[in-house]
Protein backbone atom coordinates (compact mmCIF):
# COMPACT_ATOMS: atom_id res chain seq x y z
CA UNK A 1 0.00 0.00 0.00
CA UNK A 2 1.46 3.42 -1.27
CA UNK A 3 3.06 5.55 1.97
CA UNK A 4 0.27 8.42 2.70
CA UNK A 5 2.20 11.67 1.03
CA UNK A 6 1.82 14.04 3.91
CA UNK A 7 2.92 11.15 6.74
CA UNK A 8 6.37 10.52 4.01
CA UNK A 9 6.67 14.63 3.99
CA UNK A 10 6.17 14.86 7.89
CA UNK A 11 3.59 18.05 7.31
CA UNK A 12 -0.11 18.14 8.50
CA UNK A 13 -2.62 18.70 5.75
CA UNK A 14 -2.97 22.17 6.19
CA UNK A 15 0.81 22.93 5.19
CA UNK A 16 2.01 25.98 3.29
CA UNK A 17 3.74 25.44 0.28
CA UNK A 18 6.74 26.58 1.95
CA UNK A 19 6.17 24.30 5.06
CA UNK A 20 6.32 21.35 2.24
CA UNK A 21 9.55 22.65 0.61
CA UNK A 22 11.53 23.18 3.44
CA UNK A 23 10.68 19.52 4.98
CA UNK A 24 10.86 18.15 1.14
CA UNK A 25 14.99 19.66 1.03
CA UNK A 26 15.54 18.33 4.45
CA UNK A 27 14.69 14.86 3.76
CA UNK A 28 16.07 15.01 0.31
CA UNK A 29 19.40 15.75 1.83
CA UNK A 30 19.16 13.10 4.28
CA UNK A 31 17.90 10.50 2.38
CA UNK A 32 19.93 11.57 -1.03
CA UNK A 33 22.13 8.60 -2.69
CA UNK A 34 25.41 10.28 -2.74
CA UNK A 35 24.95 10.52 0.67
CA UNK A 36 23.57 6.94 1.55
CA UNK A 37 25.77 5.03 -0.97
CA UNK A 38 24.58 1.41 -1.74
CA UNK A 39 21.60 2.17 0.89
CA UNK A 40 18.42 0.12 -0.31
CA UNK A 41 16.78 1.63 2.19
CA UNK A 42 18.00 5.18 1.79
CA UNK A 43 16.94 5.26 -2.38
CA UNK A 44 13.44 4.01 -1.52
CA UNK A 45 12.60 7.13 1.07
CA UNK A 46 14.47 9.36 -1.78
CA UNK A 47 11.87 8.21 -3.84
CA UNK A 48 8.84 8.40 -1.90
CA UNK A 49 9.73 12.05 -0.75
CA UNK A 50 10.10 13.07 -4.37
CA UNK A 51 6.80 11.25 -5.15
CA UNK A 52 5.19 12.78 -2.47
CA UNK A 53 7.08 16.22 -2.90
CA UNK A 54 5.56 16.20 -6.68
CA UNK A 55 2.37 15.94 -6.01
CA UNK A 56 1.97 18.46 -3.10
CA UNK A 57 4.05 20.93 -4.69
CA UNK A 58 1.71 21.07 -7.53
CA UNK A 59 -1.64 23.36 -6.83
CA UNK A 60 -3.81 20.83 -9.41
CA UNK A 61 -2.54 17.40 -8.23
CA UNK A 62 -2.38 18.33 -4.21
CA UNK A 63 -6.47 19.18 -4.84
CA UNK A 64 -7.16 16.31 -6.47
CA UNK A 65 -4.57 14.10 -4.21
CA UNK A 66 -6.84 15.41 -1.34
CA UNK A 67 -10.32 15.28 -2.92
CA UNK A 68 -9.54 11.18 -4.05
CA UNK A 69 -6.44 9.96 -2.54
CA UNK A 70 -3.85 8.30 -4.68
CA UNK A 71 -6.53 7.58 -6.98
CA UNK A 72 -6.65 11.07 -7.78
CA UNK A 73 -3.23 11.28 -9.09
CA UNK A 74 -2.44 7.87 -10.69
CA UNK A 75 0.69 6.38 -11.91
CA UNK A 76 1.45 10.67 -12.48
CA UNK A 77 3.49 11.17 -9.74
CA UNK A 78 5.87 8.88 -10.02
CA UNK A 79 6.38 10.33 -13.32
CA UNK A 80 9.23 12.60 -12.26
CA UNK A 81 10.11 15.92 -13.60
CA UNK A 82 13.65 15.01 -15.58
CA UNK A 83 14.99 15.20 -12.12
CA UNK A 84 17.27 12.25 -10.31
CA UNK A 85 14.58 9.81 -8.32
CA UNK A 86 11.37 11.24 -9.43
CA UNK A 87 10.65 15.23 -9.41
CA UNK A 88 13.43 16.27 -7.14
CA UNK A 89 15.44 19.81 -8.07
CA UNK A 90 18.43 19.72 -7.27
CA UNK A 91 18.82 23.70 -6.29
CA UNK A 92 15.74 23.54 -4.21
CA UNK A 93 17.89 20.30 -2.29
CA UNK A 94 21.17 22.20 -1.93
CA UNK A 95 19.31 25.57 -1.40
CA UNK A 96 18.46 23.62 2.20
CA UNK A 97 22.14 24.66 3.20
CA UNK A 98 20.85 28.48 3.14
CA UNK A 99 18.15 27.68 5.48
CA UNK A 100 20.05 26.49 8.11
CA UNK A 101 21.77 29.45 8.42
CA UNK A 102 18.37 32.15 7.54
CA UNK A 103 17.43 31.65 11.31
CA UNK A 104 14.08 31.78 9.78
CA UNK A 105 11.37 29.05 10.30
CA UNK A 106 8.60 30.30 7.29
CA UNK A 107 5.83 28.19 9.17
CA UNK A 108 6.57 30.83 12.04
CA UNK A 109 8.26 30.42 15.26
CA UNK A 110 11.18 31.40 13.81
CA UNK A 111 14.78 29.11 14.24
CA UNK A 112 14.97 27.97 17.66
CA UNK A 113 19.04 28.67 17.57
CA UNK A 114 18.33 32.69 16.14
CA UNK A 115 21.72 32.93 13.63
CA UNK A 116 20.81 36.01 12.20
CA UNK A 117 21.16 37.71 15.51
CA UNK A 118 23.95 35.23 16.84
CA UNK A 119 25.85 36.89 13.70
CA UNK A 120 24.21 40.25 13.42
CA UNK A 121 22.47 38.95 10.03
CA UNK A 122 18.47 40.39 11.55
CA UNK A 123 16.18 39.00 9.98
CA UNK A 124 12.53 40.23 9.42
CA UNK A 125 10.29 40.26 12.62
CA UNK A 126 6.98 37.68 12.46
CA UNK A 127 3.65 39.16 11.68
CA UNK A 128 1.16 39.09 14.17
CA UNK A 129 -1.77 35.99 12.84
CA UNK A 130 -5.23 37.43 11.46
CA UNK A 131 -6.79 35.00 14.58
CA UNK A 132 -6.31 31.60 15.35
CA UNK A 133 -7.08 29.41 11.89
CA UNK A 134 -10.56 26.86 12.42
CA UNK A 135 -10.21 23.12 12.74
CA UNK A 136 -10.64 20.44 10.00
CA UNK A 137 -14.21 18.33 10.31
CA UNK A 138 -14.13 14.18 9.20
CA UNK A 139 -17.46 13.10 8.79
CA UNK A 140 -18.32 9.21 7.52
CA UNK A 141 -20.93 9.78 4.17
CA UNK A 142 -22.53 6.46 3.67
CA UNK A 143 -23.26 5.45 -0.47
CA UNK A 144 -25.16 2.95 -2.30
CA UNK A 145 -23.79 1.34 -5.05
CA UNK A 146 -26.14 2.56 -7.53
CA UNK A 147 -24.83 5.80 -5.89
CA UNK A 148 -21.58 5.24 -6.37
CA UNK A 149 -21.76 3.73 -9.73
CA UNK A 150 -23.07 6.94 -11.31
CA UNK A 151 -22.04 10.07 -8.88
CA UNK A 152 -23.97 11.52 -6.87
CA UNK A 153 -24.60 14.96 -5.15
CA UNK A 154 -25.52 14.74 -1.22
CA UNK A 155 -27.16 17.88 1.14
CA UNK A 156 -25.41 17.11 4.51
CA UNK A 157 -26.57 18.55 7.48
CA UNK A 158 -23.56 19.38 9.99
CA UNK A 159 -22.89 20.67 13.60
CA UNK A 160 -19.44 22.74 13.63
CA UNK A 161 -18.06 26.06 14.75
CA UNK A 162 -19.44 28.65 12.57
CA UNK A 163 -19.05 32.62 12.75
CA UNK A 164 -20.83 34.66 15.73
CA UNK A 165 -23.16 36.85 14.28
CA UNK A 166 -23.56 39.07 17.12
CA UNK A 167 -19.95 40.21 16.59
CA UNK A 168 -19.04 39.19 12.93
CA UNK A 169 -16.24 36.39 14.44
CA UNK A 170 -14.44 39.39 16.10
CA UNK A 171 -15.19 38.60 19.80
CA UNK A 172 -15.90 42.61 20.27
CA UNK A 173 -19.07 43.64 20.65
CA UNK A 174 -17.75 46.53 19.04
CA UNK A 175 -15.18 45.21 17.34
CA UNK A 176 -12.82 47.28 19.44
CA UNK A 177 -9.01 45.68 19.84
CA UNK A 178 -5.83 47.08 21.51
CA UNK A 179 -2.17 45.89 20.95
CA UNK A 180 -0.76 43.25 23.25
CA UNK A 181 1.26 44.85 25.87
CA UNK A 182 3.44 41.44 25.86
CA UNK A 183 4.60 41.93 22.59
CA UNK A 184 3.54 45.09 21.53
CA UNK A 185 1.64 44.03 18.54
CA UNK A 186 4.36 41.73 16.85
CA UNK A 187 2.71 38.07 18.19
CA UNK A 188 5.75 36.64 18.93
CA UNK A 189 7.99 36.98 22.13
CA UNK A 190 12.19 36.89 21.87
CA UNK A 191 14.06 35.17 24.84
CA UNK A 192 17.75 36.74 24.67
CA UNK A 193 21.19 33.97 26.28
CA UNK A 194 24.43 34.53 25.75
CA UNK A 195 26.86 32.10 25.26
CA UNK A 196 30.73 31.73 24.17
CA UNK A 197 29.82 31.54 21.01
CA UNK A 198 27.34 34.59 20.74
CA UNK A 199 24.14 35.92 21.56
CA UNK A 200 20.77 33.84 20.80
CA UNK A 201 17.25 33.88 20.68
CA UNK A 202 14.41 32.05 20.77
CA UNK A 203 11.36 32.89 18.85
CA UNK A 204 8.17 31.64 20.50
CA UNK A 205 4.07 32.54 19.95
CA UNK A 206 3.17 35.34 22.28
CA UNK A 207 1.16 33.41 25.65
CA UNK A 208 -0.88 36.46 26.39
CA UNK A 209 -2.22 37.15 22.74
CA UNK A 210 -1.76 33.55 21.00
CA UNK A 211 0.49 35.14 18.26
CA UNK A 212 -2.49 37.15 17.09
CA UNK A 213 -1.20 40.97 18.61
CA UNK A 214 -4.22 42.35 19.51
CA UNK A 215 -6.38 41.66 22.63
CA UNK A 216 -10.25 41.83 22.34
CA UNK A 217 -11.87 45.02 24.11
CA UNK A 218 -15.38 44.84 25.28
CA UNK A 219 -15.80 41.43 24.68
CA UNK A 220 -18.82 39.92 23.23
CA UNK A 221 -21.28 38.07 25.61
CA UNK A 222 -22.83 35.66 22.94
CA UNK A 223 -19.19 33.89 21.88
CA UNK A 224 -17.28 34.86 25.00
CA UNK A 225 -14.95 36.70 23.02
CA UNK A 226 -14.01 33.49 20.89
CA UNK A 227 -15.76 35.00 17.79
CA UNK A 228 -16.90 31.03 16.79
CA UNK A 229 -20.29 29.21 18.15
CA UNK A 230 -21.82 25.93 17.33
CA UNK A 231 -24.06 25.69 14.81
CA UNK A 232 -25.94 24.16 12.21
CA UNK A 233 -25.24 24.31 8.67
CA UNK A 234 -25.97 22.83 5.00
CA UNK A 235 -23.63 21.37 2.81
CA UNK A 236 -23.74 20.25 -0.28
CA UNK A 237 -21.13 17.49 -1.41
CA UNK A 238 -20.50 16.26 -5.05
CA UNK A 239 -19.59 12.62 -5.36
CA UNK A 240 -17.91 11.58 -8.50
CA UNK A 241 -18.45 8.12 -9.59
CA UNK A 242 -15.87 5.49 -9.05
CA UNK A 243 -15.13 6.27 -5.22
CA UNK A 244 -14.65 3.35 -3.16
CA UNK A 245 -14.67 2.39 0.49
CA UNK A 246 -12.02 4.78 2.43
CA UNK A 247 -11.84 7.21 -0.42
CA UNK A 248 -12.53 10.73 0.84
CA UNK A 249 -13.24 13.87 -0.83
CA UNK A 250 -12.05 17.49 0.98
CA UNK A 251 -14.27 20.69 0.99
CA UNK A 252 -11.70 23.65 1.24
CA UNK A 253 -13.38 25.98 4.17
CA UNK A 254 -16.03 23.95 4.78
CA UNK A 255 -14.94 22.69 8.39
CA UNK A 256 -14.93 24.76 11.73
CA UNK A 257 -14.38 28.58 11.63
CA UNK A 258 -11.66 30.01 12.96
CA UNK A 259 -12.25 31.99 16.25
CA UNK A 260 -11.81 35.57 16.12
CA UNK A 261 -11.80 35.74 12.07
CA UNK A 262 -9.18 33.00 11.82
CA UNK A 263 -9.35 31.01 8.09
CA UNK A 264 -12.06 28.05 8.33
CA UNK A 265 -10.77 24.20 8.36
CA UNK A 266 -11.63 21.90 6.04
CA UNK A 267 -14.32 19.50 5.65
CA UNK A 268 -13.02 16.01 5.10
CA UNK A 269 -15.47 13.83 3.83
CA UNK A 270 -14.79 9.91 4.33
CA UNK A 271 -16.68 7.68 1.58
CA UNK A 272 -18.41 3.97 3.29
CA UNK A 273 -19.94 2.03 0.59
CA UNK A 274 -22.94 0.22 1.77
CA UNK A 275 -22.91 -3.44 0.76
CA UNK A 276 -25.68 -4.26 -1.73
CA UNK A 277 -27.72 -7.23 -0.91
CA UNK A 278 -27.59 -8.65 -4.78
CA UNK A 279 -23.87 -7.39 -5.92
CA UNK A 280 -20.70 -7.69 -4.90
CA UNK A 281 -17.67 -5.29 -6.34
CA UNK A 282 -14.62 -5.91 -8.23
CA UNK A 283 -12.98 -2.71 -8.83
CA UNK A 284 -15.83 -1.16 -11.58
CA UNK A 285 -17.13 -4.09 -12.70
CA UNK A 286 -20.18 -6.28 -10.56
CA UNK A 287 -21.14 -9.57 -10.25
CA UNK A 288 -24.10 -11.10 -9.68
CA UNK A 289 -24.76 -14.56 -9.10
CA UNK A 290 -27.56 -16.64 -10.69
CA UNK A 291 -28.83 -20.02 -9.87
CA UNK A 292 -30.36 -21.54 -12.91
CA UNK A 293 -32.51 -24.94 -13.28
CA UNK A 294 -30.52 -27.78 -14.80
CA UNK A 295 -33.06 -28.27 -17.58
CA UNK A 296 -32.44 -24.06 -18.52
CA UNK A 297 -28.66 -25.13 -18.63
CA UNK A 298 -28.82 -27.70 -20.78
CA UNK A 299 -31.43 -26.44 -23.22
CA UNK A 300 -30.54 -22.37 -22.98
CA UNK A 301 -32.83 -20.17 -22.21
CA UNK A 302 -33.14 -16.19 -21.69
CA UNK A 303 -33.69 -14.54 -17.84
CA UNK A 304 -34.33 -11.48 -16.64
CA UNK A 305 -31.09 -9.97 -14.62
CA UNK A 306 -31.11 -7.50 -12.43
CA UNK A 307 -28.69 -4.90 -12.59
CA UNK A 308 -27.70 -1.43 -11.31
CA UNK A 309 -29.78 0.15 -14.13
CA UNK A 310 -32.80 -2.09 -13.89
CA UNK A 311 -33.90 -5.58 -15.27
CA UNK A 312 -32.10 -6.71 -18.38
CA UNK A 313 -32.48 -10.26 -20.70
CA UNK A 314 -30.22 -12.32 -20.71
CA UNK A 315 -29.35 -15.28 -22.79
CA UNK A 316 -28.20 -18.63 -21.49
CA UNK A 317 -26.60 -20.29 -24.30
CA UNK A 318 -27.58 -24.26 -23.96
CA UNK A 319 -25.18 -26.62 -22.56
CA UNK A 320 -23.60 -23.46 -20.47
CA UNK A 321 -21.38 -24.98 -17.44
CA UNK A 322 -21.98 -24.10 -13.59
CA UNK A 323 -19.62 -21.59 -12.87
CA UNK A 324 -19.99 -20.03 -16.25
CA UNK A 325 -19.46 -16.09 -16.05
CA UNK A 326 -21.80 -14.21 -18.83
CA UNK A 327 -20.75 -10.42 -19.24
CA UNK A 328 -23.14 -7.87 -19.60
CA UNK A 329 -21.26 -4.85 -20.98
CA UNK A 330 -21.04 -1.26 -19.60
CA UNK A 331 -23.14 -1.93 -16.62
CA UNK A 332 -20.81 -1.69 -13.61
CA UNK A 333 -19.17 1.39 -11.90
CA UNK A 334 -18.51 4.69 -13.93
CA UNK A 335 -14.62 5.10 -13.41
CA UNK A 336 -13.35 7.86 -11.38
CA UNK A 337 -10.97 9.27 -14.24
CA UNK A 338 -12.79 8.45 -17.61
CA UNK A 339 -16.47 8.97 -18.98
CA UNK A 340 -16.53 4.86 -19.09
CA UNK A 341 -18.14 2.28 -16.99
CA UNK A 342 -17.13 -1.14 -15.95
CA UNK A 343 -19.28 -3.99 -16.80
CA UNK A 344 -21.35 -6.58 -14.73
CA UNK A 345 -20.51 -10.72 -15.15
CA UNK A 346 -22.93 -13.05 -14.14
CA UNK A 347 -22.13 -15.86 -12.52
CA UNK A 348 -24.48 -19.12 -13.27
CA UNK A 349 -25.07 -21.91 -11.29
CA UNK A 350 -27.05 -24.77 -11.09
CA UNK A 351 -29.89 -24.46 -8.69
CA UNK A 352 -30.75 -27.76 -6.96
CA UNK A 353 -33.84 -27.85 -4.99
CA UNK A 354 -34.34 -28.91 -1.45
CA UNK A 355 -38.06 -30.38 -1.63
CA UNK A 356 -39.50 -32.21 -4.80
CA UNK A 357 -42.81 -34.00 -5.08
CA UNK A 358 -43.28 -37.57 -5.85
CA UNK A 359 -43.93 -36.60 -9.46
CA UNK A 360 -40.94 -34.78 -9.83
CA UNK A 361 -38.69 -37.49 -8.22
CA UNK A 362 -40.26 -39.98 -10.84
CA UNK A 363 -39.05 -37.26 -13.53
CA UNK A 364 -35.63 -37.16 -12.38
CA UNK A 365 -35.23 -41.21 -11.89
CA UNK A 366 -36.41 -41.74 -15.57
CA UNK A 367 -34.31 -38.94 -16.96
CA UNK A 368 -31.59 -41.10 -14.48
CA UNK A 369 -31.43 -43.93 -16.75
CA UNK A 370 -30.44 -41.71 -19.81
CA UNK A 371 -27.30 -42.51 -21.73
CA UNK A 372 -27.00 -38.96 -22.35
CA UNK A 373 -27.46 -37.90 -19.09
CA UNK A 374 -25.27 -39.55 -16.99
CA UNK A 375 -21.11 -38.62 -16.64
CA UNK A 376 -19.92 -41.97 -16.35
CA UNK A 377 -20.80 -42.26 -20.03
CA UNK A 378 -19.19 -39.16 -20.98
CA UNK A 379 -16.39 -40.15 -18.97
CA UNK A 380 -15.92 -43.74 -20.54
CA UNK A 381 -16.23 -42.20 -23.87
CA UNK A 382 -13.29 -39.75 -23.40
CA UNK A 383 -11.27 -42.53 -21.69
CA UNK A 384 -12.05 -44.62 -24.66
CA UNK A 385 -10.73 -41.94 -27.04
CA UNK A 386 -7.79 -41.74 -25.02
CA UNK A 387 -6.52 -44.56 -24.89
CA UNK A 388 -7.12 -45.51 -28.96
CA UNK A 389 -5.43 -42.44 -29.65
CA UNK A 390 -2.19 -43.55 -27.53
CA UNK A 391 -2.70 -47.08 -29.56
CA UNK A 392 -2.23 -44.88 -32.63
CA UNK A 393 0.85 -43.06 -31.22
CA UNK A 394 2.58 -46.55 -30.10
CA UNK A 395 1.98 -48.95 -32.92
Amino acid sequence: MKKEYYEVLGVGRTATKDEIKKAYRKLALQFHPDKNPDNKDAEDHFKDVNEAYEVLSNDDKRRRYDQFGHAGVGSSAASGGGQPGGGADLNDIFSAFNDMFSGRNRGGGGSPFGFEDAFGGGGGRRRASAGIPGTDLKIRLKLTLEEIAKGVEKTLKIKRQVTCKECNGSGSKSGATENCQTCHGSGEVRQVSKTMFGQFVNVAACPTCGGEGRLIKDRCTSCYGEGIKIGEVTVKVAVPSGVENGNYLTLRGQGNAGPRGGAAGDLIVVIEEIPHELFSRNGDDVIYNLAVSFPDLVLGTKVDVPTLDGAVKLTIPPSTQPETMLRIQGHGIGHLRGSSRGDQYVKVNVFVPKELSHQDKELLKEMKKSSGISPSAHNDKNAKGFFEKARDIFS
